[in-house]
């Protein structure tokens, strides 16, 4: 049965109408894809006793050394060596996140730290880090392997936790769970290029609205 002329015109002002919607659904694109992507919080942990952006610029703008006596509250042997130490690495608030001190013990220092800048960050952003609870928030983080978990493997008490504590694998996705976020957690490893890659990825995403 062939169709009638009623019946082209509407097949014809369907499709116009499905083209404009295309149309308009690819500017949308391509104007997300042209988006800057601005950068509202940050936090940092650096040698030198740096604990924030503000003192990371102004050691820049001094044009200061960081770098300083090796402490004495790790029970190293030679504590008389110098270089770029965290003054208070072993420092962490396990109660805030949810984690025991036997766990917290097993953690690798780079995954405490993690969270406490993670959290300030959001806080740095005039925002309270538990209101993204349940939000598609994503987190990107740029990591590399360490020794810590060789360095504590012979610990019974803490024998269980080695596994998550050492391995940077679970970086985003620790500090994903300690926030509630629901969107992608993903940690990247690709040597020095970690923290490049891992905000490309970040800012991808963003565009994609993922």
């Amino acid at each position: 049965m062939s169709a009638t002329v009623d019946q082209y015109v509407a097949a014809l002002r369907t499709s116009l109408k499905e083209n404009e919607s295309l149309k308009a659904l690819n500017r949308e694109l391509a104007d997300a894809a042209a988006e800057p992507v601005a950068v509202v919080g940050m936090a940092c942990r650096l040698p030198g006793g740096i604990a924030s952006p503000e003192d990371f610029w102004a050691l820049l703008d001094a044009g200061t050394d960081a770098a300083g006596p090796a402490p004495v509250d790790r029970g190293w042997p030679d504590a008389a060596a110098t270089g770029g130490f965290l003054p208070d690495a072993g420092q962490f608030d396990a109660d805030l996140f949810g984690i025991s001190p036997r766990e917290a013990l097993a953690m690798d220092p780079q995954q405490r730290l993690l969270l406490e800048t993670a959290w300030e960050t959001v806080e740095r952003a005039g925002m309270n880090p538990l209101s993204l609870r349940g939000t598609r928030t994503g987190v990107y983080i740029g990591s590399s392997t360490s020794a810590y978990g060789i360095a504590t493997a012979a610990t019974e008490d803490v024998e269980g936790y080695l596994g998550t504590g050492s391995a940077p694998s679970v970086l985003s996705g620790r500090v994903a769970y300690a926030l509630g976020l629901e969107g992608p957690a993903i940690t990247i490893d690709t040597a020095c290029s970690s923290s490049l890659v891992a905000l490309h990825l970040a800012a991808q995403a963003l565009r994609r609205g993922d």
